[in-house]
């Protein structure tokens, strides 16, 4: 196969910062290659000099043999390189085809040529092979529609090379499916495919070949099928790894004991049917079901996001109304939303502004914390959960998204909570932050905490919790613990194909 793209010597600054020194990336024309790394490593910033939205400080691009340098995504997109990023950027109030052929719509004499734009919205579906209603409104797609969408209209254009910047992360299984048979289409058709992903199941499910960065410089390039999972972590992280770096977390169930949160004939309708939990201190009990099982649900009623129709909640032993997200940080709840971006992170503000924000609410106006409090505060948050940034005056949007995730964790902690619920927690960061958030987990358990976690992974849920209580439908259909706990029981009983 040719190469289709060749990036060379690529290097790239920001002020204080090299993100990029000298890298070189290549795609075949015909392949899936896989770009991958630790959150910082440098792939959001290569693929931002690869579509025109940083210019690269030295090095040299060419496409299909010819230099370019494209000083914006629309040359880039002229030139043939389109991308499609994981928060789909399209407008939901307007219909599928507006969407596929927005801001290249055909017309003359100022007027649109609405049959020729469904014409064109048809023909772009049709070769993805996904079926569509090209006059519904966007926003009343699933995500995953969304995103065949987002693809169809990066492939309006004349693309020879498709970059798809974490296309599965808001995908259940079926539809990760869906999604890897049309790239397999496109690879077959001679599309070259940039690939970046944190899901390493995914990288040897649908990649040839893969390009792994660190600290912005080049690792390697490899063939996937000849290299090992362990081995292509130890190159990420730069070290060796084993077999015993993804042992279990989880320790044995402890104890019966009196919970430290107690629901009972919780629910909402719509939401989750009325079910029944408890959590002990120093455990980790997971949820566990397939995407809208209800699992985020339960976690928004036990916090007071949302409020439940039914049901009493009882903390240590007496019973409490939680009715809004302070009530239940004053009573000793914490909760990490699986929306790091929208629900999580103050974009604007400090690393120190976001980490203490929880801790003074829960104080008061009347208790402001001193900025000498705070700086301690942070200070020991910062060396604690191991936080990469300059330092705590940072914005925090500057971060990885694995530092931003250990910012919200130790905003949580700050609190002192007894309770913390941990909604995807390692959703969207890469492999060396996932284990020292396990391993924080398992320190937190030890501590005494109760803790609440959710993933979508199974093995990640197997790996950390003792037990796990099992939705399906918006209905808790069974609990698992024990013997019992593996990702086999689970998958039969998240599914409905349980015999026992």
């Amino acid at each position: 196969m040719a190469e289709l793209l060749e990036l060379r010597g690529i290097g790239k600054t920001f002020p204080g910062v090299t993100a990029l020194a000298g890298v070189d990336f290549t795609v075949r024309a015909g392949e899936i290659h896989a770009l991958l790394g630790e959150n910082g490593a440098g792939k959001s910033t290569l693929i931002k000099v690869l579509t025109g939205v940083h210019p690269a400080d030295a090095g040299e691009i060419r496409l299909g043999g010819a230099l370019i340098r494209p000083r914006a995504p629309k040359e880039a997109e002229e030139l043939g390189i389109s991308t499609v990023y994981q928060e789909v950027n399209l407008v939901p109030s307007l219909s599928v085809a507006e969407n596929i052929t927005l801001g290249r719509s055909p017309g003359r004499f100022g007027f649109l040529n609405w049959r020729a734009i469904r014409r064109r919205a048809r023909t772009a579906l049709a070769r993805l092979e996904v079926e569509c209603d090209v006059d519904a409104e966007l926003g009343s797609l699933s995500v995953a529609h969304q995103q065949m969408v987002a693809i169809a209209r990066a492939l309006d254009t004349s693309a020879r090379l498709l970059v798809l910047d974490e296309p599965t992360a808001s995908l259940d299984e079926q539809e990760v499916a869906e999604l890897f048979g049309v790239m397999r289409r496109l690879r077959a058709g001679g599309m070259g495919i940039v690939f970046v992903t944190h899901f390493l199941d995914q990288v040897y499910a649908v990649s040839d070949r893969l390009t792994v960065l660190r600290n912005g410089q080049l690792v390697g390039a490899y063939a996937t099928a000849e290299l090992s999972r362990l081995a292509l972590v130890g190159k990420m992280l730069g070290r060796e790894v084993s077999a015993a770096d993804f042992t279990s977390h989880a320790a044995a169930p402890r104890a019966a004991g009196p919970p430290v949160l107690a629901a009972r004939g919780l629910g909402r309708a719509g939401a989750i049917a009325p079910l029944d939990l408890a959590l002990h201190p120093g455990e980790v009990a997971g949820l566990g079901g397939l995407l809208g099982s209800g699992r985020t649900e339960t976690a928004r009623l036990l916090f007071g996001i949302d409020t439940r129709d039914g049901g009493e909640i009882s903390f240590k032993g007496a019973p409490v109304r939680i009715s809004s997200p302070p009530e239940a940080v004053r009573l000793g709840l914490a909760f990490c939303s699986e929306d790091r971006k929208a629900e999580g992170i103050l974009p604007n503000l400090s690393v120190r502004e976001n980490l203490i924000v929880a801790l003074q609410g829960k104080r008061g106006l009347l208790r402001a914390l001193s900025r000498a409090e705070q700086a301690q505060l942070c200070e020991h948050y910062i060396r604690a959960l191991r936080i990469k940034t300059a330092d705590t005056e940072t914005p925090i949007r500057n971060l990885s998204g694995g530092n931003q995730q250990k910012v919200l964790l130790a905003r949580w902690l700050a609190t002192q909570p007894a309770v913390i619920i941990l909604d995807e927690p390692t959703r969207g960061i890469d492999v060396g932050a996932k284990q020292e958030i396990e391993q924080l987990i398992a320190q937190l358990r030890n501590d005494g905490l109760a803790v609440l976690f959710i993933s979508s992974e199974i093995d990640e849920v197997v790996r950390n919790c003792s037990r796990v209580l099992v939705l399906r439908e918006r209905r808790l259909t069974g609990e698992v613990a024990g013997a019992g706990l593996n990702s086999e029981n689970l998958m039969h009983l998240m599914a409905g194909t349980h015999e026992g």
